[in-house]
């Protein structure tokens, strides 16, 4: 890529819990690089997703969801983490659900009040049976906040992402490529290994356990080819409880979840990596994590 007359830049996408940012983020950078559950808080570190085009590149930076009520360590961490991001972005993609917005969309929409680089997107308007609503949500959106633009569109249909990138290419600045050509995420496998058993975790667990655990990796290699096929791929994960109860529950009767969960994120490996996957979890308590910021930077989850 030739630095001369390249566009590259940073752009945060902000917005609520499960309103659709890490969807939208896969869905701009074509691969899976942010793990996307039903469930709100999924996303629990800043994770950057990178699109390569002739002339232009796109770092997006995928952020927790700003809620309100953020009583615990945890969700106070996760607050700081999107907000520390908008001080350093160029643009900032503000994600709505179409036809609703909340006490924590507006709880969004006032810490980027007074930018003038914000564009609004309206996700999931495939769910939108009647399209002549769209047009007064638009319009009293547009009441709120002086946008830069406002693209309706379906992240997890892939639909509309073209007006969307066309706004975005017309506000990028001048510079040379922030990340190399082969390389689509600030992070490393081993991160989303990790992340890709906790998403399974939190797809099979209910009510309030999923954000009382977190997974972190113990090793990962990748032993050299035997006869035709790819080499194995082994890796070791721990998989953290707050509570004694919570670890009955990750495991299962008779080992019955934790064998489901592990062969679900097995799977995906596999077809993520091209070759078989030895995967072995392991589950422990770790007392009252989430309420304890010096646990929380022990554990991978931070600020940053």
């Amino acid at each position: 890529m030739e630095a001369e007359g390249f566009r590259a830049g940073l752009i945060a996408l902000v917005g609520r819990p499960n309103v659709g940012k890490s969807t939208l983020l896969n869905a701009l950078v074509g691969r899976k690089v942010s793990i996307v559950t039903h469930k709100p808080q999924t996303t629990r570190h800043r994770i950057m997703g990178v699109r390569h085009e002739a002339g232009h590149q796109f770092v997006f930076v995928d952020t927790p969801g700003i809620h309100l009520n953020a009583k615990r360590a945890l969700n106070r961490t996760l607050n700081k983490s999107a907000q520390a991001v908008l001080d350093d972005v160029d643009l900032v993609v503000l994600v709505v659900e179409a036809l609703r917005f909340t006490e924590e969309d507006d709880h969004v929409l006032r810490r980027l009040r007074g930018r003038d680089n914000v564009v609004l997107v309206i996700n999931e308007v495939d769910q939108v049976k009647d399209k002549d609503a769209l047009l007064p949500f638009i319009a009293g959106m547009s009441e709120r906040m002086n946008f830069a633009a406002v693209v309706p569109l379906s992240a997890l249909k892939t639909r509309n992402l073209e007006p969307l990138l066309d706004e975005l290419r017309a506000r990028l600045p001048e510079s040379p490529p922030l990340f190399p050509e082969e390389q689509l995420s600030d992070r490393d496998e081993r991160f989303m290994v990790a992340e890709i058993v906790r998403e399974k975790l939190m797809e099979r667990l209910h009510e309030e356990l999923p954000y009382s655990l977190t997974v972190t990796m113990d090793q990962m290699t990748v032993e050299p080819p035997k006869g035709k096929g790819p080499g194995l791929v082994r890796i070791g994960a721990t998989i953290w409880v707050e509570r004694e109860g919570q670890k009955a529950i990750v495991i299962g009767e008779g080992g019955s979840m934790l064998r489901t969960i592990g062969r679900m994120a097995r799977e995906e490996l596999e077809t993520r990596f091209g070759r078989k996957v030895f995967l072995e979890l392991w589950v422990k308590q770790r007392e009252g994590w989430a309420d304890d910021p010096r646990q929380l930077r022990q554990l991978g989850i931070d600020e940053q």
